[in-house]
């Protein structure tokens, strides 16, 4: 893995690493440069979905790169539209298929869709994938506890990894503390706010001040420091390897505190409830 980058060992014993790369908007061969170059700037933990539309474009920036697949840890994720069992593993093989891989080192389920009641049969599929050698290691994103725990019951595997909505003004501190008591990484998805004029906030700047460092730099490095896997996305080689210029710096107790107290109990970006939304 980059050299620079920390690792963290999921429960299943999967390392990854302690930041990553997002590619949602990243397609075709501008899709493709931007995942060789940030592969070659140090990443190794790729971030991707079914529904991004983009499979093929991360595969294709794969290979263009020089790191060996080996070394290198990719994800996808299942859309809510294929829970059903059957549906599943079919849609498993096709993301596989699109990336032309022959595993994934970690597949999530997108969304827990409630309202379909699904979830579960879509986390056996996922389990049974695993089983064939198709994934490494199983994961939800923007799963509550209730969820979770149902998955656990019922099936006796609890998810690795659980991607939120994670950023200094929905900063997800109770359910953080869940996924540490249950031995599940938090991975934050949008860690820079896609609504980018809201990091230009005087707490922010006064401490990117003080450390020499921009915002982005500040607010990655409050990510890590919470114990939560950034993943963030720029097809820009200057600013991807900004993003990852994060470890030769810390934030202090004060620093971490004022920037968590930015939190808003509205501060989801698009109000996407997971106890209510539903992605197709």
């Amino acid at each position: 893995m980059g050299e620079s980058i920390p690792e963290i060992t999921l429960h299943d014993g999967l390392t990854v690493p302690a930041i990553g790369f997002g590619t949602y908007n990243l397609n075709g061969n501008e899709g493709a440069a931007a995942v060789q170059n940030a592969i070659e700037a140090g990443y190794r933990l790729i971030d991707s979905a079914y529904n991004y539309e983009n499979e093929g474009t991360v595969g294709e920036g794969i290979r263009r790169s020089s790191v060996p697949r080996e070394k290198l840890r990719i994800t996808s994720k299942l859309p809510g539209r294929y829970h059903a069992y059957d549906q599943a593993v079919t849609t498993i093989q096709e993301s596989l298929y699109r990336a032309n891989l022959d595993y994934y080192d970690l597949y999530l389920i997108h969304w827990p869709n409630p309202k379909q009641n699904k979830y579960v049969e879509a986390w056996q599929a996922l389990i049974d994938a695993k089983k064939w050698g198709l994934i490494r290691s199983i994961g939800v994103c923007n799963f509550l506890p209730e969820h979770i725990t149902r998955l656990e019951k019922e099936t006796g595997i609890k998810p690795s990894i659980n991607q939120i909505e994670l950023h200094p003004f929905f900063n997800q501190e109770a359910l953080r503390k869940w996924h540490e008591t249950h031995d599940i990484q938090t991975e934050s998805w949008s860690p820079l706010i896609r609504a980018s004029d809201n990091l230009q906030h005087d707490t922010l700047q006064k401490i990117a001040r003080n450390h020499h460092k921009t915002i982005s730099q500040v607010v990655l490095r409050w990510h890590y420091q919470l114990g939560a896997i950034a993943i963030p996305k720029s097809a820009s080689p200057a600013r991807q390897r900004e993003n990852i210029s994060i470890f030769d710096f810390s934030l202090d107790d004060e620093e971490m505190k004022q920037i968590s107290e930015l939190s808003r109990p509205d501060g989801r970006i698009k109000h996407q409830d997971p106890a209510v939304y539903e992605e197709f």
